[in-house]
C-alpha cells in the first residue's frame, strides 16, 4: 500500500490519529513536515505559538532543546535571544548558540508559546522549520488532536496528488 492509499484511508476514518504511525512510516519527514506546517497555519487549529507551547510541554528535555535550537537556528542567536523578553538570551552563556536539554527543561510551555509567537512574527518560515523538527516525532504529533492531524493529512494528500 502506497502513501496516497494510506492517506486516503486515514482521511476517511473517524480517528485519523490511529493512522498517523502508518503515515509516518511511509512519508518522508519533508512530507509530514509540510502537512504539519499547513495544520499550524490553519484557522481550524490553535495559533502556532500555542501549538508549539503545547508540544513543548509534552516533550522530553532533549526534544524541548531541539525545538528551541531550531528556532535559534532559523532566526539566528541574536534575534532569537531577544524574543519573549530575552528569556533565551538570559539562559545562554556568552558564545553559546544552542540550548541544552537541562536549560530547555527550565522553561514553561507558556514561555515557549511566547517565544514561538514572537519568532513567527519575526520570520514566518519558522513554522516550516519547527514543523520539520516535529515531523521526526510522530508520537508528539498525535497529541495535537484529531482536527490538526486531519488537516495535516489532507494537506499531505493534496501534495501527493499534485506530485
Amino acid at each position: 500500500m502506497g502513501l496516497l492509499d494510506i492517506l486516503q484511508q486515514a482521511i476517511g476514518h473517524d480517528d485519523a490519529t490511529a493512522h498517523l504511525d502508518q503515515v509516518a512510516q511511509h512519508a518522508s519527514a519533508g512530507e509530514l513536515g509540510a502537512g504539519l506546517a499547513a495544520a499550524m497555519r490553519s484557522d481550524g487549529t490553535p495559533p502556532f505559538g500555542d501549538t508549539v507551547g503545547q508540544l513543548f510541554g509534552r516533550s522530553s528535555s532533549a526534544q524541548q532543546a531541539g525545538v528551541l535550537n531550531q528556532i535559534l537556528a532559523t532566526l539566528g542567536p541574536a534575534a532569537a535571544s531577544a524574543l519573549a523578553g530575552g528569556v533565551l538570551g538570559r539562559m545562554l552563556q556568552p558564545g553559546q548558540t544552542q540550548v541544552t536539554p537541562d536549560q530547555a527543561s527550565q522553561l514553561s510551555p507558556a514561555q515557549v508559546t511566547e517565544i514561538a509567537t514572537h519568532a513567527e512574527q519575526q520570520h514566518a518560515g519558522v513554522i516550516d522549520e519547527v514543523s520539520r523538527f516535529y515531523a521526526q516525532h510522530s508520537g508528539l504529533i498525535k497529541t495535537l488532536g484529531g482536527a490538526a492531524i486531519a488537516i495535516a493529512l489532507a494537506k499531505m494528500k493534496e501534495n501527493a496528488t499534485r506530485g
